[in-house]
């Protein structure tokens, strides 16, 4: 058998930026995607359906079509910084079943994620925690049954 690559499926390299696009339509940016929007406090969600791209322009929360970003936890300046995507993630027919990472690349203020090329799957820590979890008590019936 030949080697393997181990996907990490963790956090990227915070100096590079990231999106993703969680189960069910949230969409959560790195500190280094936040950074290159300007760091403001909404944006809008746009959709280009010819390239298959969507882009997060910085908005001013006066702006009716603009969503806050919210710093998840208490760790606020760390980020990541969330946008409720539900319902643009539903209009765009994307399927959110599972959650994917994308490296945005920034066109003249717009933070660009390319769906047409496949995202990174990631896997939340409480994913990772429970297959760790259900692979050791596979183990342990495993013994008990050879017992």
């Amino acid at each position: 058998m030949g080697f393997q690559v181990y996907e990490k499926g963790s956090a990227p390299v915070s100096t590079v930026p990231s999106v993703t696009i969680q189960k069910r339509g949230l969409i959560s940016v790195n500190k280094a995607a936040y950074d290159a929007l300007g760091a403001p406090e909404g944006v809008e969600l746009l959709w280009d359906p010819d390239r298959r791209a969507i882009a997060l322009r910085p908005a001013k929360l006066t702006n009716q079509n603009a969503y806050p970003l919210r710093a998840q936890g208490s760790h606020s300046e760390k980020g990541p910084w969330l946008v409720a995507g539900t319902l643009f993630t539903q209009f765009i027919g994307l399927d959110t079943s599972q959650a994917y990472r994308w490296t945005p690349e920034v066109e003249d203020g717009l933070l660009v994620v390319d769906i047409s090329k496949p995202g990174n799957k990631v896997s939340s820590p409480r994913g990772r925690a429970k297959a760790a979890a259900d692979k050791a008590n596979v183990a342990t019936e495993d013994e008990s049954v050879t017992t």
